[in-house]
This record gives C-alpha cells, sequence and structure tokens, in this order.
C-alpha cells in the first residue's frame, strides 16, 4: 500500500526534513560566496567613500597638530605616519585594480578618487611651510611673554601643565636674555620647547653655556629648542 500525501501537499516533498532544507541553504551560500579576488574587485570597483576620505583628513589633522608642537610630539607623530602610510597603500592598491578593471568609474568619480591626494598634498605644504607651528604661536605669544614677565630670573620655574596660550607648559626658565620655555610632550626623543630672545640665536648647533640644547628659528625673536 502506498503512501497517501498529505492533503494540499506535494508528493515529490513529503519526505524533505528541516535538517535537509538547512543542507541545502548551506550548499547555496557556499556555492555563492565570493573569493578574495572577486572581493578586491568589487571594493576597488566602488570610488572612495563616506568612510575612507574623512579618516584621510583625521590623519592630515593629527600629522598638523604634530607639526603644531616644537620638537615634534612623539605619540601623534607615529599615530600620523603609521595612519597615513597604510591609508596610501590602500589607496595605491584601490587605484591599480580600478584603472586594470573600471576606468570608468574613476572618470566618473573623478573628485573622490582626487581627494585623499588633495588631503596629503595639502597636509604636506602646510608643514613643510611651518604654518600649524607659526599659527599656534600667534596664538599664544601673548600669553607666553605674560609667562615670561613674572617668572624668577634666577631659578627655573615648573609650571606643572599650566597652558598658556595654546600651549601646556611643564616649566619656564629666563637666563641671558633667553626665556626657554618646556612645552610638556613635546620632542620627539628628548624635550623640547620654545625661546623667546631679543638677539639672534645660533641655530642647528649647540650653544656654549645653555646646555645640550640646538636652537632652530620659527620666525621674528621666536625659537624652537630640542635638547640632545
Amino acid at each position: 500500500m502506498s503512501a497517501t500525501p498529505p492533503p494540499g501537499g506535494n508528493p515529490s516533498s513529503a519526505g524533505t526534513s528541516p535538517a535537509g532544507e538547512d543542507s541545502v541553504a548551506k550548499l547555496i551560500e557556499i556555492a555563492h560566496k565570493p573569493t578574495l579576488g572577486q572581493r578586491l574587485i568589487s571594493w576597488a570597483s566602488r570610488p572612495p567613500g563616506r568612510l575612507y576620505l574623512p579618516v584621510c583628513a583625521l590623519a592630515g589633522l593629527v600629522l598638523l597638530y604634530e607639526d603644531s608642537v616644537p620638537g615634534g610630539h612623539l605619540p601623534s607623530f607615529l599615530i600620523g605616519v603609521g595612519g597615513g602610510a597604510l591609508l596610501a597603500a590602500m589607496g595605491a592598491l584601490r587605484l591599480g585594480i580600478a584603472l586594470t578593471i573600471a576606468r570608468p568609474m574613476i572618470r566618473f568619480y573623478w573628485l573622490r578618487w582626487i581627494t585623499a591626494p588633495l588631503i596629503a598634498a595639502l597636509a604636506i605644504v602646510l608643514s613643510v611651510t611651518d604654518v600649524p607651528l607659526q599659527t599656534r604661536l600667534d596664538l599664544s605669544e601673548r600669553a607666553l611673554l605674560n609667562v615670561r614677565d613674572t617668572a624668577n630670573r634666577s631659578t627655573t620655574i615648573p609650571m606643572n601643565g599650566t597652558w598658556a596660550g595654546l600651549y601646556p607648559l611643564q616649566a619656564v626658565s629666563v637666563h641671558d636674555g633667553v626665556a626657554r620655555f618646556t612645552v610638556q610632550g613635546a620632542g620627539l626623543l628628548g624635550t623640547s620647547g620654545l625661546a623667546h630672545s631679543g638677539e639672534p640665536l645660533p641655530t642647528d648647533v649647540f650653544v656654549p653655556g645653555h646646555g645640550g640644547v640646538v636652537y632652530e628659528h620659527i620666525t621674528g625673536d621666536w625659537y624652537s629648542w630640542s635638547e640632545y
């Protein structure tokens, strides 16, 4: 005696179980899973989007902040350079694949493709011309000179992170007409800061009587200094 199919049912589906349906679904999912090459092609065929470009801008701002600190700032230097190198590698890979298989997409979204290089170029130009350092110093000059005028000229005064303008100061000292401000966190390898002198200071050399300090001119009577 043959089995009677359920009312309204299909004889061919009478023996199908939930486990069997799950197996078929998994096989279909595996069969359509894209390969790594297909994923790269799909990724590169789209222009830089709403995540990549803001991250590029953020990396540029980190590098500009690092350049605004006399002698540099180690944490932001490592983050900016490391992040910038990673973003540049990703952009180069994406552009290389797109030039091979998706040139029309580059022509159509040309503005989005050139935005990241423009951000990098702007950050480099501003850093080379010392615009971040000079701008931050200009905004802090009056407060720094007020600190100099109230400092005891016979000893180094600890400042414990007190802000003068846009700079947190670790210490200040005045010696032979040169006011030295130690900026908290400044310096890639050693201590660094700002200096103000009415007389020109030798730059890029050790100055006798100033310890192991090398000065670099910023603008006017202002210098940055680094201790070696």
